[in-house]
């Protein structure tokens, strides 16, 4: 079983010079799950890099948290039609000679 690390929400706070409430936002939202660990917010290790990204898009473009929101469901989708196209392009090359 795969053990996972947490960074508390001040940490990254302090990190990234920003405010916690923009972690709620995020976390209301349902971009970035946190986890009570010992009366402390923590996010998962492997979520930074999501929520780093979030930031840049709020921090250097100026996106309000909705269109971070906006901006990662087309992302999701993005990716899930580049599997299929790459699933389609597999399947197609069985019939080639």
């Amino acid at each position: 079983m795969k053990k996972t690390e947490y960074i508390t929400v001040q940490q990254l706070c302090a990190s990234y010079e920003i405010e916690t409430s923009f972690v709620s936002t995020l976390h209301e939202m349902g971009l970035v799950q946190l986890k009570q660990l010992e009366d402390t917010s923590c996010i998962p290790q492997e979520a930074v890099h999501d929520v780093e990204r979030m930031i840049r898009l709020h921090r250097d473009l100026r996106v309000n948290p909705e269109g971070i929101d906006v901006i990662f469901n087309l992302l999701e989708k993005v990716e899930i039609m580049h599997e299929e196209l790459n699933n389609l392009r597999n399947r197609l090359k069985l019939y080639e000679p």
